[in-house]
């Protein structure tokens, strides 16, 4: 098993502060978790900026398995920080972040001031058609989302109450002006903006992920500087199948607890879903999907391609 350094470091934080009153434990969590993260900025040579269900799992283990391959890097094993450098001497350092929400609040900082932190980093921006995300977004923070982690993102948007997540309906998530749609649009606009604005920044919709792995997995070696062979790519794209991907995690395969089965009797408890392009379509009404549609297109950059008009041409 690869034992990563930064993964120790945050259990630690977790555990040394599980016992503090939660007011107490939240800011104490902040101030730790923000020395920690400003660490593994400064070491970390790739910077991914991930909503959480954009497809990052899926795009690490498609990474991890190309890796695998060329460098025999464990394939049960999805890098999350600093796991590739620690297997393998000379493979990149990687950050993984929300970039937005709670502790990650840094990233979003030092991309927004130029700070030295992330001068000559690579940045890789993950970005989804937001009524996809908002819809899978919602299954997540009431199935999967750990209850420290929903502590702290609760902490930031909502500092003066708790958000009751059990009993806030997709609808009503989807509305929420702090975790919903409006939310997911203002954090794409910014991320938008960042990725412009830097070298060695590239935007990778999941969306051409999906519909043509391969170029897109290469898009993204491209910007790492790597080279890996045609079958490797064959294999990573084959492991990488929606149908091998929930098939494993059924099996428990993979070592990562994000990806370990948390109720077989749930199939929305999966990590590995549907899936889908468009799928927030068949999650709402007529009226709902529209609204969220309409909110797209009158608020989000146009440079992601996710307007009314933007999809239509594609689908010409």
């Amino acid at each position: 098993m690869v034992i990563s350094h930064d993964r120790i470091k945050h259990w630690g934080i977790l555990y040394l502060t599980g016992w503090l009153p939660k007011k107490p434990r939240t800011h104490l969590r902040y101030r730790l978790f923000d020395q920690q993260r400003r660490g593994m900025l400064a070491r970390g040579q790739v910077v991914m900026i991930r909503h959480p269900k954009t497809g990052s799992t899926w795009l690490r283990t498609l990474l991890t398995q190309l890796y695998h391959h060329r460098d025999g890097i464990s394939p049960k094993r999805v890098f999350v920080a600093d796991e590739l450098a620690l297997q393998k001497k000379g493979l990149p350092r990687w950050i993984i972040s929300n970039g937005w929400y709670s502790l990650e609040h840094l990233i979003a900082e030092a991309y927004a001031t130029n700070d030295v932190l992330i001068q000559n980093k690579k940045t890789l921006v993950l970005a989804r058609h937001p009524g996809d995300i908002v819809v899978s977004w919602h299954r997540q923070y009431q199935k999967r989302t750990k209850a420290f982690k929903r502590e702290l993102i609760e902490a930031d948007v909502n500092p003066d109450g708790r958000i009751d997540w059990q009993a806030m309906d997709r609808w009503t998530f989807v509305q929420n002006p702090q975790l919903g749609l409006p939310a997911i649009i203002r954090y794409y606009n910014f991320w938008a903006k960042m990725a412009h604005r830097y070298d060695n920044a590239l935007i990778v919709r999941y969306e051409d992920l999906r519909q043509n792995t391969e170029a897109t997995l290469k898009q993204v070696t491209g910007l790492l500087g790597e080279y890996f062979t045609e079958e490797a790519y064959e294999k990573a794209i084959a492991f990488g199948a929606v149908e091998n991907m929930r098939k494993l995690e059924k099996e428990g395969y993979f070592q990562n607890e994000s990806l370990r089965l948390r109720d077989a009797q749930d199939p929305e408890a999966l990590k590995v879903r549907k899936a889908q392009v468009g799928g927030f379509r068949g999650d709402l009404d007529e009226a709902q999907a529209q609204w969220v549609q309409n909110q797209i297109d009158t608020h989000l950059d146009r440079s992601l391609g996710y307007h009314s008009q933007d999809q239509s041409d594609q689908n010409v």
